[in-house]
């Protein structure tokens, strides 16, 4: 647990209460024991005032102040903040598919780690948010819906065939008309979303990435990004030609800054998954507060009864 704060922290100069108890407490002992020291006639001394339990009805009573303190820090309202999941909350996940992604510079391959690190994305974002797939390469597809079932959109990335072309600004559209398609909040409020793009290239065909970046910037929609692979990145043709293929970082940032999401490059299959997992921890929650009040009220009655039960067990007596 995080550490607290408190709702009414005025109240916890209460607890002074408690120390002028205390002090009040041991000024009384003292006296006490002044009048004992009165009585010269020990065995007069333990006829009137029989034996009692010494330190024992100290700890009675220290064990009571607590309590009290206890119960004036629960008046107070102390609170900690949790993680609370925004359960409207929806992620589109637009994944690469394009020929380049067989270039094996991350290993196994590009695909297959982006396969991996996307499906370790779906562990890591709360069950509660709903997520998408877009596949693009020459042209994009929804393939999945938003859902909360994971194990569609998990079934749907394994299962996607490579083809020619990049079409990023198409990829972009169609994940915005797939989250434009699920219905708002029941007050009205918009549905928080994000687009998630894993990709290794630039735009080849299809919509220009400026268009698209407006189109989302329009939306009110953030892209996050993922650049990656390396500058040596290499596929080889049919007819055994070796072709080229270097990430390009920058057109995909641009896509980043101007939506307000975040831009990343990971250049091997581990990189990849931590990519996923920061962006799967900071989408899809709000922070709320919990009440910890029972939790101190429940202790200080606990403790409350526990000097009670000294107290009689010791000296058959309430403190």
């Amino acid at each position: 647990m995080s550490g607290f704060t408190f709702l009414s922290p005025w109240r916890l100069l209460l607890l002074g209460l408690v120390v002028v108890l205390g002090l009040v407490y041991v000024l009384f002992q003292r006296r006490r024991a002044r009048y004992a020291v009165r009585f010269t006639n020990l065995e007069l001394l333990e006829s009137v005032a029989p034996r009692r339990p010494g330190w024992r009805r100290h700890v009675a009573a220290v064990v009571q102040l607590v309590a009290m303190a206890v119960l004036l820090v629960a008046l107070a309202q102390p609170v900690h903040d949790i993680k609370v999941p925004r359960e409207r909350a929806t992620v589109m996940l637009a994944l690469d598919v394009s020929l380049s992604m067989e270039a094996t510079d991350v290993r196994p391959s590009r695909i297959e780690a982006a396969k991996n690190a996307a499906i370790s994305f779906l562990d890591d974002v709360p069950p509660q948010v709903n997520v998408g797939l877009v596949t693009f390469a020459g042209s994009a597809r929804i393939r999945v819906t938003p859902t909360t079932d994971r194990d569609v959109v998990r079934v749907a990335i394994e299962d996607v065939p490579l083809a020619d072309g990049t079409a990023i600004g198409d990829a972009i559209d169609a994940s915005l008309d797939a989250l434009a398609d699920v219905p708002p909040a029941p007050d009205g409020a918009a549905v928080p979303a994000a687009i998630v793009l894993l990709s290794d290239g630039s735009t080849t065909k299809g919509t220009p990435n400026a268009i698209a970046t407006q189109d989302a910037v329009d939306a009110g929609v953030p892209v996050s990004t993922i650049a990656f692979g390396t500058p040596n990145g290499t596929v080889t043709l049919d007819n055994g030609q070796v072709v080229s293929v270097p990430v390009d970082p920058d057109a995909l940032a641009q896509i980043s800054r101007a939506t307000g999401g975040n831009s990343y490059r990971a250049e091997t299959q581990g990189e990849l998954r931590d990519v996923y997992s920061r962006i799967g921890s900071s989408i899809g929650y709000d922070t709320g507060q919990s009440s910890l009040v029972l939790w101190f009220v429940g202790g200080g009655i606990a403790v409350l009864l526990l000097a009670s039960g000294l107290a009689l067990a010791w000296s058959n007596r309430l403190p």
